[in-house]
């Protein structure tokens, strides 16, 4: 089962969220209106609201509850990336301009604190405390990767250790949570409360890494920015740690690092990294988390939500873009 077959399944669901969406940040003030929706206007996978919602048929499934948990791990991911546009200098997300770009760097700013704080009041509507203790901790951890990305900028130092734990704050944590909180919000037992989350957090990583891959690998069609694009802005990941450290291009890199010209050859920086070893490197590992992912999946019973979490971890895993 492909992402367009699951998705299909979920149709009115996943458009029932989409929906939500837009009405969760209406505003009457018009320019906060306008670049506060203009990243969804842009699209998304909206992978986070279809886990919220795979992690409730574990319970007692109520899309009007699910709601206040799928929109806001969504909103909360959008204000991210509105964010994050800003402190990378971004021109493009999702193949048009960014917020900053197509504003400026403040209007990005309050719009994405805008997103978050409708995420928060949308979610403190379900009175569940567990709920909100899970979403305000995970929060707090998404604040401390981001943080941390921000120090590692331009950083050959770092380890691998290291690049794991930021992409579990920056990119598993909230996918893990929306696994968990859609269990959680549906009375799921905690037994099964816990196995969602740790396949969400599998899931998450290898999700991660694959989009580190493809920074390298895909075209600018494919993905909506120029190639290479973290690179370029000084975020090392896991197949440039790899050529830097250990890859066929190692000699080359530590000649650049050591002689601190090496942001003067990106552009045949990225190219070497497309073609070393890092990149099968990476892939296996994203292979070792899906496989974790798939094993906890073993243990659940036989249903339509097994099925197409077993078709999401596989498309993560197969994805082109």
């Amino acid at each position: 089962m492909n992402l367009v077959d699951i998705y299909f399944k979920m149709k009115k669901d996943v458009q029932y969220i989409e929906d939500e969406l837009e009405k969760a940040i209406d505003t009457p003030v018009r320019e906060l209106y306008l670049s506060s929706t203009h990243l969804l206007k842009a699209g998304g996978k909206r992978i986070r609201p279809v886990f919220v919602l795979l992690g409730g048929k574990w319970g007692n499934y109520d899309i009007k509850k699910l709601k206040h948990v799928a929109v806001p791990l969504e909103l909360i991911h959008m204000a991210s990336l509105v964010h994050d546009d800003v402190i990378d200098d971004a021109d493009k997300r999702r193949g048009k301009d960014t917020v900053r770009m197509k504003w400026d760097n403040k209007v990005a700013m309050y719009a994405g604190d805008y997103i978050f704080a409708r995420a928060l009041a949308i979610a403190s509507q379900l009175p569940i405390p567990q709920l909100h203790q899970i979403l305000s901790n995970a929060i707090v951890e998404v604040c401390k990767g981001e943080i941390q990305q921000v120090k590692d900028l331009n950083n050959w130092d770092q380890n691998f250790r290291t690049y794991l734990r930021r992409i579990k704050r920056k990119t598993a944590l909230l996918i893990a949570i929306s696994c968990q909180l859609g269990a959680v919000a549906s009375g799921a037992s905690d037994d099964m409360i816990r196995k969602m989350y740790w396949y969400g957090y599998n899931v998450g990583m290898a999700f991660q890494i694959t989009d580190d891959i493809l920074d390298f690998t895909g075209t600018e069609k494919q993905l909506g920015k120029p190639a290479g694009s973290d690179l370029v802005h000084g975020n090392i990941t896991l197949p440039a740690l790899y050529s830097a450290h250990h890859g066929k291009a190692r000699a080359q890199f530590q000649d650049w690092i050591a002689k601190n010209t090496f942001w003067d050859h990106t552009d045949e920086a990225v190219r070497m990294v497309r073609e070393d070893e890092g990149i099968a490197f990476s892939q296996r590992l994203a292979e070792r988390y899906i496989a974790r992912a798939h094993a906890i999946l073993a243990d659940l019973p036989n249903n339509q939500a097994k099925t197409s979490l077993t078709g999401i971890a596989n498309y993560i895993i197969d994805r082109k873009f």
